[in-house]
C-alpha cells in the first residue's frame, strides 16, 4: 500500500476547521502530515497528537513554548525551518516559504520531487523540472477564498483538494 500524506498549512488557530480536516484524514487513514507552518499557537499542536507529524516554523510561529513542546508531542526534530525527508522513497523539501529566496532556491535545486509550502494562503500545484511545487491553501482561509488542505499520494503522484 503506498504511502499517503495529509498536506496542511497557515492553520492560525482556527481549530474547529483544522478538527474537520484530521477527522477526514483519520476516514481515509491518512497518519502522516505534512504542516507547511503558521500553527501560530502551542495549543493545535496538541490536536495534532496521533499522526506522524512534521512541521516546518511559518512567520507566525514565534511562541518561545512552540519547540519544546513539539518535540514533547512528537520527538526531536519535528518542528524545523525546512525540513528535508525521504518518504517513501521520494525527496521532499517542507517550509513555510515565507523567506522567497530560500523557496526559490530548493525549487531551482532540482534535489527534490516535492517541494510543500505554504504561507500565500492560495493553492498551488505545478511542475518546475523534476519538482512538483505543492500549497495545500490555508485552513485558516483568506477572504474570498475557502479554507482547504490536500492528499498526496507519493506512489501514484495524485493529489487530491478538499475544502472545508
Amino acid at each position: 500500500m503506498s504511502l499517503r500524506v495529509g498536506l496542511i498549512s497557515d492553520t492560525h488557530d482556527h481549530l474547529p476547521r483544522l478538527q474537520a480536516a484530521l477527522a477526514h484524514f483519520r476516514q481515509e487513514e491518512v497518519y502522516t502530515l505534512l504542516h507547511a507552518g503558521d500553527l501560530t499557537s502551542p495549543g493545535t499542536l496538541a490536536l495534532l497528537c496521533g499522526f506522524d507529524l512534521w512541521v516546518a516554523r511559518g512567520n507566525m510561529d514565534g511562541d518561545p513554548t512552540l519547540p519544546t513542546l513539539a518535540e514533547a508531542l512528537f520527538g526531536p526534530g519535528r518542528l524545523a525551518e525546512v525540513h528535508h525527508l525521504t518518504l517513501d522513497g521520494k525527496a521532499i523539501a517542507l517550509l513555510h516559504g515565507h523567506r522567497q529566496e530560500q523557496l526559490d532556491e530548493l525549487i531551482r535545486s532540482g534535489r527534490y520531487a516535492y517541494v510543500i509550502h505554504g504561507h500565500t494562503h492560495v493553492p498551488r500545484d505545478e511542475h518546475r523540472g523534476p519538482t512538483r511545487v505543492i500549497n495545500p491553501g490555508a485552513i485558516g482561509g483568506m477572504p474570498r477564498r475557502p479554507p482547504g488542505y490536500a492528499i498526496l499520494d507519493l506512489e501514484s503522484d495524485d493529489l487530491a483538494w478538499y475544502e472545508l
